[in-house]
């Protein structure tokens, strides 16, 4: 069974890496992924915990988006801070989750989450196109839980 930091390879997280960058330089948003091996109860609550832990609700325009794995546990979730969430159409996380899921059934992980993380990006870019004042306020690195 593989662990969070094992699960994608060097390669696979220079992918999601160059997905997240990707999609920042077309907007002010912030995109984090995060990976552990166990989720207790339900994912958007553990997700949300996470979210607040990194400080996304401190950006500037709060426009920060966090997609949390547990691989172990098979469970996932897509949540944007208020600022992303009032402006995107109803129902536009459970596209982007939909379509990750659609990937992973098939066993392709790297592809699902690059694909969530294009989807976000077209979406932040709606809303908060980049500026020349903006700054990268989150790691584009992805994180991995301690156990």
């Amino acid at each position: 069974m593989h662990s969070a930091k094992t699960f994608f390879s060097a390669e696979q997280i220079k992918q999601i890496e160059s997905a997240i960058e990707s999609a920042e330089n077309n907007s002010s948003g912030e995109i984090c992924v995060h990976i552990e091996n166990k989720c207790k109860g339900n994912p958007v609550e553990h997700a949300t915990n996470y979210f607040h832990k990194l400080k996304m609700h401190k950006t500037e325009l709060r426009n920060g988006v966090l997609f949390f794995l547990a691989v172990q546990d098979k469970k996932f979730a897509v949540i944007g801070d208020e600022g992303i969430h009032k402006n995107v159409p109803e129902g536009f996380w459970d596209l982007v989750r939909d379509k990750m899921l659609e990937q992973f059934k098939q066993g392709k992980f790297t592809e699902g989450l690059c694909a969530g993380i294009e989807m976000t990006g077209i979406e932040l870019k709606k809303y908060f196109p980049h500026l020349a004042t903006d700054k990268n306020e989150l790691s584009n690195e992805v994180t991995f839980g301690k156990k």
